[in-house]
C-alpha cells in the first residue's frame, strides 16, 4: 500500500475502524462554552471509550465550530485544538490523526507535529469544491511541501468529492479520486456520502479501489453496525464517528457500547 513513485515513499494510511473525537465548540466559535477544561476532559473520556472498544486509530477535530472557516483557523481555534489532541495523545495508544476544519492543512500539519500524530485529513486537498463555506480551492503543492519541513512523516488521508460539498461540472469520481492520488499525492483516499452520518456507497468505494488498485481507500461517513462488514470487504478502512455517538446523533458523547458493537461487527 505504499509504491514508490521515482524514489519517494508514500506514507503508511491507517486502515481498519477509525473512531471520531468529535471536539465541542472551542474558544472563539460561536458556542463556545467558556471552559477547555471541559472540552479536554471530553476528549479524554470519548477517546479512551474509542480506543478501549477496539478502534485502530482515532481522528481529532473542531466538530463543534461551525459555522467553519474555509481555510486558515484563528490562532484561539489552533491552540484549542492542539490542547485537546495532546490530552487524547496521552490518553490512548492508536494512532492519532488530525483534521482542522473546514480545510485548513497547514494547521493539522501543524497540530500533529506538535503531538505526534500520524496522520491528518484535508477535506479538499486537490481541485476545487463549492461547499457551505463558499468555493474552496486544495491546497496539495503547499501541502506537501509543508509536510516535508515540519512532519514528513505524518500521512495524508484526502477527500475525494468530499461530504457537504457540490463538484464543479463536468468533474467525476474517478478524476477527483486520480488527481489527488497521482497528482496530489496523497496517501489515502477517502470516500463519503453527501453529509456527516449518511451513507457512503460501495459501488463508488469499489469504482476508486478498482481505477487504483495501490491507493488505500477509506469510507468517510455513515459506516454503521450492519454496513461495516460488507463496506469493509472492499475499502482499506472506515472513518466513524456518528454511529459510535449516543443515539447515533453526530456530535453527542461516544457511546461504549455502540463502539465495542462496531468494532466486533467489522472483525466479524
Amino acid at each position: 500500500m505504499t509504491p514508490a513513485l521515482d524514489g519517494w515513499t508514500r506514507r503508511p494510511a491507517p486502515g481498519g475502524i477509525i473512531g471520531m473525537v468529535h471536539l465541542p465548540p472551542l474558544p472563539g466559535s460561536p458556542r463556545w462554552g467558556g471552559s477547555m477544561a471541559t472540552v479536554v476532559d471530553r476528549a479524554r473520556v470519548d477517546a479512551a471509550a474509542l480506543a478501549d472498544g477496539g478502534v485502530d486509530a482515532v481522528l481529532v477535530e473542531n466538530f463543534g465550530d461551525a459555522p467553519f472557516h474555509p481555510d486558515r483557523l484563528p490562532p484561539e481555534t489552533v491552540a484549542a485544538l492542539a490542547v485537546a489532541a495532546a490530552a487524547v495523545a496521552a490518553e490512548v495508544s492508536v494512532p492519532l490523526g488530525i483534521n482542522a476544519l473546514r480545510n485548513d492543512a497547514a494547521t493539522a500539519l501543524a497540530v500533529a507535529a506538535a503531538v505526534g500524530a500520524s496522520f491528518i485529513r484535508v477535506n479538499i486537498h486537490t481541485g476545487a469544491m463549492v461547499t457551505d463555506q463558499g468555493w474552496i480551492e486544495g491546497q496539495a503543492a503547499h501541502t506537501l511541501r509543508e509536510r516535508e519541513r515540519i512532519a514528513p512523516a505524518v500521512a495524508i488521508l484526502a477527500d475525494v468529492l468530499v461530504k457537504h460539498a457540490t463538484p464543479p461540472a463536468g468533474l467525476t469520481l474517478e478524476r477527483a479520486a486520480r488527481d489527488a492520488w497521482e497528482r496530489g499525492l496523497a496517501d489515502g483516499l477517502i470516500v463519503s456520502g453527501p453529509g456527516t452520518g449518511e451513507a457512503t456507497s460501495a459501488e463508488e468505494v469499489d469504482r476508486v479501489q478498482r481505477i487504483l488498485p495501490a491507493a488505500p481507500v477509506l469510507v468517510g461517513s455513515g459506516v454503521t453496525a450492519e454496513t461495516a462488514r460488507a463496506l469493509l470487504q472492499t475499502a482499506h478502512g472506515a472513518i466513524v464517528g456518528t454511529a459510535l455517538e449516543r443515539d447515533g446523533i453526530s456530535g453527542a458523547r461516544v457511546d461504549p457500547a455502540r463502539v465495542r458493537a462496531l468494532v466486533a461487527a467489522a472483525r466479524s
